[in-house]
């Protein structure tokens, strides 16, 4: 297996790494979740081990950006934090499985021996919110089926509001996701192409992107 480790206490991280390692597998460390954010994107790893407690982005945030941003490797989410609404949020967040500090490092290995096997999970190729539909796999965006022409970055921005339905999205987190770097907060390019999606997804229909002041931008099914 290859493994990424997220965990900022250094202690804790290289323990399981050394464990890992003289296993055989191959393990790479993040001390953060911007970090791993990054690095989960740029590597194909088999699992993801994902401590709740990181400077940051926790990881319950941490987990809903990398299935927010298409990575769907099994993560292990790893934490003292042993209440039952805690590993509920973390199941909710896109967590495949939740083991609680103190642990034993021979169940930790089951654990993501048992997730590797899993392998990534088949994500769907469509998404789809109220009767806005947007498919993967052909590019194509339909809004009560009517079919909506849209450039990459247009196209981009849907995904990442559709992917994330009904909460608010700030523009600091839309800059990063859609565009990969960050404006300073100076641009008003996140403005600018909702305003294009406006015009092309809500036109005619009932509004389901939505400025939240002060926090950012919502996309709704046009019921609520």
């Amino acid at each position: 297996m290859r493994v990424l480790i997220v965990e900022d206490e250094l202690k804790m991280a290289s323990l399981v790494r050394r464990g890992l390692v003289e296993e055989g597998h191959a393990a790479d460390v993040a001390a953060n979740g911007e970090d791993a954010l990054w690095l989960a994107q740029a590597h194909p790893y088999d699992a993801i081990v994902l401590d709740v407690m990181l400077p940051g982005l926790n990881g319950f945030e941490t987990c809903r950006r990398l299935r927010g941003a298409g990575v769907w490797t099994p993560v292990l989410m790893l934490t003292a934090r042993d209440a039952v609404e805690d590993r509920v949020a973390g199941l909710d967040t896109g967590a495949d499985d939740y083991l609680t500090k103190p642990f034993s490092f021979s169940e930790l290995l089951a654990r993501l021996r048992a997730l590797a096997r899993r392998g990534e999970i088949e994500r769907p190729t469509e998404l789809v919110v109220g009767d806005l539909v947007l498919d993967e796999d052909s590019h194509e965006v339909r809004r009560a089926d009517d079919l909506v022409e849209l450039t990459a970055t247009e196209f981009e921005l849907l995904r990442f509001l559709m992917r994330n339905p009904k909460r608010v999205l700030s523009k600091a987190q839309i800059l990063d996701r859609v565009w990969n770097y960050d404006f300073g907060g100076q641009s008003n390019v996140v403005e600018l192409y909702i305003s294009y999606l406006r015009k092309k997804i809500d036109a005619g229909n009932q509004p389901m992107i939505h400025t939240v002041r002060g926090a950012g931008y919502v996309l709704k099914p046009a019921a609520d």
